[in-house]
Parts: structure tokens; C-alpha cells; sequence
């Protein structure tokens, strides 16, 4: 079978050897095999299509491994793996044992470091860099591949501020494609945006230089004095541009799908020494008609039709259940706002910004920022709802301290993906809210296990409620219809059948212990309100002869731990380790929190007893 040039492809270093032709024919077997792979794996479609030429070119003129290429996220690193080796495993991305969508320094040796959060790559780059400097390595560079997305986050311009004032090799590319999750808002996407303009006058400018310097005896003369005049001009009119002022040598802008150009701006940015920076223009999604014209709803799929990019229905899920009620309750009270770090679509704030635009407000990849901004708005009287991932609430911690918990302040955060999500893999789990949001005072926590509750929980936590009040929101559609709902405000769902023993979950996890309760002739009690534990849970724990506690939380700070130390004979069952990508039902087998595996466990205790 005839694997094309792709399949010729093993190492870095072959793609030098191809002609023009031959890379632009590469290019695009590069799109059909990421399109009908994410097809099938699910995983994000439109960033990588936007950055195959990109990658391609960074590869041509660098030597990976020597040379270290550092995607930002991540989450655009398919060509990347592709040309590193990764080929015939990428059948497997996304999939247990196999290749993660994320860089992963486990995985290869060509990525430097683990990315899977925003706006890191910078200060990675530059730590990577400073390193060869100090090591005598003046040849080999640390490249940092940032999208205009990721520059809207805080982290990217404490990298860029350092970065200006070093004398390492670092190249920072920035990817301007005007799309992070949800399409860039913001001062920083205007301001690329207007970059653009400047690609005449760079181009008179490099052109005036060379016909002067040809000039006898007073080229060079001449030369200083047209430049500094030209600096003037542009310091007139463009105003300069941030990086310069940060201390980059700015090249560009560069056609990010012109092969010969892209390689052409980073020879030119090899050749300089110090801090570099090219902004490359791109197209998100390009090559494949359905994500080059909605690349928002083609930046994550789970699967698709690939000739014609139609996607499975989406069922609606604990963050839609949110996001309507919200709106809902937003209809009667203009005092709720809601905020989010340009994840609208992924938290269920879509049809909150399409109602009410005027309170929606979203801040860029910038999770802390979000909460400050959270706590002047609460400070105001305002009732701000902050829609964020699990796992991006963990860049939070200092601002749910000092600007919301010290003060007092009231805001409701939707603790979205929280728990298990599978594929996304270990950046991304949501095992770590619980065990970290439970250290801050004047915290509130609930955790629905059915979409009945959300609704409840949304109006306890606006109106009954103060302080921070988180909802656990679970990734994906598990409505889990069989489950009793909490009624009547009660913080907790209790069945008794005059067992000694009882079981103990909440959240997703429920489900899960709830039917291997009902196998097992135990008791069973579910937590809506998880936190603070009321003093009635505690009490119904102690009255039994042994209880346990299985949650979708990482062990150490997790519910059960903190039960421990106030209940007898309970035995907590969490997950004690990083979890990988696999699927659901794979996650939860392998932490032993499958119904199968909680019977099988608690059967065998049974025995041992006996």
C-alpha cells in the first residue's frame, strides 16, 4: 500500500531533503491524515489544520531535538508529531496507551516539555534557553509557538517581559489566526490585527538598506542616517510595536501557508542573536472547508462525517443544563453576570452571551484575572457567575484567596468537566477542585449527580448562599435518570434498607456506587452539598458498623479523607495518581470505581471479615 510521502517521513531531518513541490504535497497528506484520524478519535480539528505549513517550516529550518519546538497548549502539535516519528501510532491518539493529544516529553524526546495549559510556552522557552546559554550552547534555539489566543493570558507576558531582556536564543512565534476557543476579544487581537500594515513598510525599509549600502565609501554612513530617520517615521506611524519595546527583534508579518516565506523569516531569525519574535498569519482550519468556515465549532469534536464534516447531534449535557437555567433566573434579576475565559461554547454560556451581550463578559485566556474581576463586580453589589474548566479553576488558587475569600465577596463559580473527562488526559482531569477549593474559608461546594439538581443548586448558590459557591459540573451527558433527585433543598439524597453498611458518593461518581449499593443490600447516601460536610451526614456515617466513600477526586484532600478524621470505621476509595487519556468506562474501571469493581472490592472485605 502506497503510504505517500508522510510515510516516508521518520525523523525531522527528511523533509529537508524534499523539493517545493514535494513539501507542498507533504502538506496536505499531513491534513487528510489528521482530519480522518480526528474524525474517528475525536480531538482538535481546526488549530492544527491552521499550522501544518507552520510546522513544517519550523522543522525544515531547526533540528529537533537539539533545537527545542514548544507548542503552546499543545493541543496543535498533530503535524508536529507527525514529523517526529509518531506516524504509525497515530491511529492511537487520543485512545489509552497511546498517543496523547497534548505534547508530552514521555512520548518523545522532540517535546521538551508537557503542555496541555495556556500561555506557558514562553517562560518554558526561555528557562530552556537561558539553560543552553549557561551550558556554551550559542547555536541551538528554544522556540515558542504561541497563538493570539494564548497571548491573552498574563503568564505569556511575564515570559515576553524576561524574555526582552535576555541575551538567549529564543524565538517566539506568535500564530495569529484571530481564534483561540471562542474568537479573541480583546485589546491584544486588535493590536495584532493592526500589525498587519506593517509588512509594507518593513518591506521598503529592507529593500532601502540594500540599495544604500552598495553605495562607495558613504553607504554605511548614509545608512545610519536613513535608519534612524526611518525609525522616527515608524515610531510615527506605527507607534512602535510592543515587542520591540519589550526588547524582541520583530520580523514580519509572515504568510503562514507560504512554505518559502515561513522559511525564509526563520533563517533571517537564526541569524539574529537575542530575543526574536515572528508573527506568522494563519488561517484556522485551513484546507478543510467546514472548519475554515466555523473553525470554533471544529476546535474540539469528538468525531465527525469527514467528506462532509457533519458531527453527531450533540446531546445536551450538565453545562447546557447551566447554561439555560442561568439564563432563566437572568431574565428576572439584572444583577447576574457572567463571566468566562474564552470558553463560552465549552461552559454553556453561549445562549447567556446571545441574550444578554451587555452582561456577558469574557476575558480572554486569563482564569485569575477572571476572578478578580469577579470580586470588583461583587464588590458592587453585582451577583457574577465565573463559568471555568476544573482544570483551569487550578490557576486560580491565590485570587479565590485574597480577592474573593478574604473579603467575603459572593460568586458563583461553575466548576465545569469536573471529575473524569477521558480523553483530554492528564492536564485536564478534574480530580483537583475539591481537595484545593476546600482549603479557602467561606467555600461552598455542590456536586450534582442528576440535571434536575442544577437548577436547585443554581438558585441556592445566587440567592441562599455567600462566599465563593462552586457547582461541580461533570463533562458530557450523564443525566442519570435512575438516581432520586434531592428535593426540598436537602443537602443530601439517603436510602435505607437496614443495612449495617453504607456507601457514600456524589457527582457523577454516583451513579456507579449507587447501583453497586443496590447489588451489595447496602445503604446509600448522596452528596449534593459536599462542602462543609453537615453535621447530619456526619452523624448518619458514624451510626453504621462501616461505611465507604467513592469519589472522582484525587485521594489526598479529597471528601472522604477530610471524613476520616471525624467519622469511624469509613474507608475512602479516590484516585490516587494522574490519570491518562482513555475513555470513561476505561478511567473509572482502572481507579476501581466502576460498579463492578466497588462490588468486587467490597464482596471481598465481606469475606475477609467472615
Amino acid at each position: 500500500m502506497d503510504k505517500g510521502l508522510l510515510g516516508t517521513i521518520s525523523l525531522p531531518e527528511d523533509i529537508k531533503k524534499l523539493s517545493h513541490e514535494e513539501l507542498v504535497t507533504l502538506c496536505q497528506e499531513i491534513r487528510n491524515k489528521i482530519i480522518n484520524t480526528v474524525s474517528e478519535n475525536g480531538g482538535h480539528l481546526s488549530s492544527n489544520l491552521g499550522v501544518v505549513e507552520l510546522s513544517v517550516s519550523l522543522h525544515r529550518t531547526f533540528s529537533s531535538p537539539k533545537d527545542k519546538i514548544i507548542f503552546d497548549v499543545g493541543h496543535q502539535s498533530y503535524t508536529h508529531k507527525l514529523l517526529t516519528g509518531r506516524l504509525d501510532r497515530f491511529s492511537t491518539l487520543r485512545k489509552r496507551g497511546g498517543l496523547s493529544g497534548f505534547a508530552r516529553p514521555d512520548e518523545s524526546c522532540h517535546d521538551p516539555v508537557v503542555s496541555g495549559h495556556s500561555s506557558t510556552s514562553i517562560s518554558s522557552a526561555l528557562g530552556i534557553a537561558e539553560a543552553m546559554r549557561l551550558k556554551g550552547d550559542s547555536e541551538h534555539h528554544a522556540i515558542a509557538v504561541i497563538g493570539d489566543g494564548a497571548l491573552t493570558g498574563g503568564l505569556a507576558y511575564e515570559g515576553l517581559n524576561k524574555a526582552g531582556k535576555s541575551k538567549a536564543n529564543i524565538i517566539v512565534v506568535v500564530n495569529y489566526n484571530e481564534m483561540s476557543i471562542s474568537k479573541n476579544i480583546g485589546a491584544i487581537s486588535e493590536y495584532l490585527s493592526k500589525l498587519r500594515i506593517k509588512k509594507s513598510y518593513n518591506i521598503f525599509k529592507r529593500g532601502t538598506k540594500k540599495v544604500v549600502l552598495a553605495v562607495p565609501f558613504i553607504g554605511q554612513r548614509v545608512y545610519r542616517w536613513i535608519r534612524t530617520f526611518l525609525d522616527v517615521l515608524k515610531g510615527k506611524l506605527f507607534h512602535s510595536t510592543l515587542f520591540e519595546y519589550l526588547g524582541f527583534e520583530f520580523i514580519g508579518p509572515v504568510d503562514g501557508h507560504d512554505l518559502s516565506a515561513l522559511e525564509r523569516a526563520f533563517e533571517y531569525a537564526k541569524t539574529l542573536k537575542g530575543p526574536v519574535l515572528v508573527q506568522v498569519n494563519t488561517v484556522k482550519g485551513k484546507g478543510y472547508p467546514p472548519a475554515e468556515s466555523n473553525p470554533g465549532e471544529y476546535h474540539g469534536v469528538t468525531g465527525f462525517e469527514p467528506l462532509t464534516g457533519e458531527k453527531p447531534k450533540a446531546q445536551p449535557g450538565f453545562v447546557q443544563r447551566f447554561g439555560s437555567e442561568l439564563v432563566s433566573l437572568a431574565k428576572k434579576d439584572k444583577s447576574i453576570i457572567a463571566v468566562t475565559a474564552a470558553m463560552k461554547y465549552g461552559t454553556g454560556l453561549d445562549l447567556f452571551y446571545k441574550s444578554f451581550p451587555d452582561r456577558f463578559f469574557d476575558v480572554g485566556i486569563a482564569e485569575s484575572s477572571a476572578v478578580t474581576f469577579c470580586a470588583g463586580m461583587s464588590s458592587e453589589g453585582l451577583k457574577p457567575v465565573f463559568a471555568v474548566y476544573s482544570s483551569f479553576l487550578q490557576r486560580c488558587y491565590d485570587q479565590l484567596i485574597h480577592d474573593l475569600s478574604i473579603s467575603g465577596l459572593h460568586c458563583v463559580i461553575a466548576v465545569c468537566n469536573s471529575g473524569i473527562v477521558s480523553e483530554d488526559g492528564v492536564t485536564h482531569q478534574g480530580l483537583f477542585d475539591v481537595p484545593f477549593l476546600t482549603t479557602i474559608q467561606n467555600v461552598t461546594i455542590y456536586s450534582p449527580s442528576v440535571y434536575g439538581e442544577v437548577d436547585a443548586c443554581l438558585k441556592r448558590a445566587l440567592y441562599d448562599d455567600s462566599g465563593i459557591v462552586a457547582i461541580r459540573l461533570p463533562k458530557g451527558c450523564m443525566g442519570n435518570k435512575e438516581l432520586p433527585v434531592c428535593e426540598g433543598g436537602c443537602d443530601y439524597y439517603y436510602h435505607s434498607c437496614g443495612s449495617d453498611r453504607l456507601i457514600i458518593s456524589y457527582g457523577a461518581e454516583a451513579s456507579e456506587a449507587y447501583h453497586a449499593a443496590i447489588r451489595l443490600g447496602y445503604d446509600f447516601i448522596r452528596l449534593l452539598r459536599v462542602w462543609p460536610i453537615s453535621e447530619q451526614v456526619k452523624n448518619i456515617i458514624n451510626s453504621y458498623r462501616q461505611s465507604y466513600i467513592f469519589e472522582e477526586s484525587y485521594y489526598s484532600g479529597s471528601i472522604g479523607e477530610k471524613l476520616m478524621s471525624v467519622c469511624h470505621r469509613l474507608s475512602a476509595y479516590a484516585i490516587r495518581d494522574y490519570l491518562d487519556h482513555m475513555t470513561r468506562r476505561e478511567a473509572v474501571s482502572l481507579c476501581g470505581l466502576s460498579e463492578e469493581c466497588i462490588v468486587k472490592a467490597l464482596s471481598g472485605e465481606n469475606r475477609d471479615e467472615a
